[in-house]
């Protein structure tokens, strides 16, 4: 079946979001051919994006992202009332195991980094990024936040709606039945980890965080640590002081 075709708004959108995969930049052919439009129609968009102030032309006579844009995108996260209340949590867990620390909230079948918090120091530093995105049962703030969100198998099956889970690595949980037991699980216990499942080297304990409701998670925070340098062990046998840092109590 045909990709519907752009037009108008929509096609205005395309590019922008295009746009945002090039860091570099990327030509007016290079886009064209992107979103499958013709070069005059494209152009005209880019002209509509550059008086916004949401694209600009850099030196070598590509398009990238305005500053106008940027300007926007990073006032409005700055100003989102969990990353308010999130960035001193980041920082007291970050300060406790020198670890990457994340926030994430939950869309569809995967995770959205909406704050991370790197350690000064370490010569080795997690790929994730702000706005990044992971399959959700493969994370740790995944699972804690499916736990909250599919309370049954029913759910579980619905929520994957037939479609194959992604084994990242070969500890990835990879069927609908392993999925309901992990969330039967992390409900019990109030936690959920990640034992390399995501990455190789690389584990996390979450647990969900209620910034902006006392009852429902606006999303959860992780601890990720390598796991030659923070053993997943030692991460959940302080959890109580993860748990107190996440809840807004002083860290013992």
């Amino acid at each position: 079946m045909d990709e519907p075709r752009l037009v108008g708004s929509d096609r205005v959108l395309a590019v922008l979001a295009e746009l945002a995969r090039h860091p570099d930049g990327i030509g007016l052919e290079e886009m064209a051919r992107a979103v499958a439009s013709p070069k005059p129609t494209v152009h005209r968009a880019l002209a509509s994006l550059r008086r916004a102030g949401f694209a600009m032309r850099n030196g070598h006579g590509r398009y990238e992202l305005g500053d106008e844009f940027l300007r926007m995108a990073f006032a409005h996260h700055e100003a989102r009332p969990d990353h308010v209340r999130v960035t001193p949590i980041l920082k007291k867990l970050c300060d406790r195991y020198g670890e990457t620390i994340h926030y994430a909230a939950l869309d569809g079948a995967s995770v959205v980094y909406r704050s991370k918090l790197d350690p000064p120091s370490g010569a080795v530093r997690l790929t994730s990024v702000v706005g990044g995105r992971n399959p959700a049962h493969c994370t740790a703030v995944g699972k804690v936040l499916l736990a909250d969100a599919l309370p049954d198998e029913d759910a579980v099956r619905a929520w994957a709606g037939g479609r194959t889970l992604e084994r990242r690595t070969e500890r990835s949980v990879g069927t609908v039945e392993e999925l309901h037991a992990e969330l039967t699980r992390i409900r019990e216990q109030g936690y959920a980890v990640d034992d390399q499942e995501n990455e190789p080297g690389v584990n996390c304990v979450a647990v969900p965080a209620y910034l902006t409701s006392p009852t429902v998670p606006s999303g959860a925070i992780s601890v990720s640590g390598l796991a030659y340098r923070t053993p997943l062990k030692v991460l959940v046998d302080d959890l109580p002081a993860i748990q107190a840092a996440v809840s807004g109590k002083e860290l013992s």
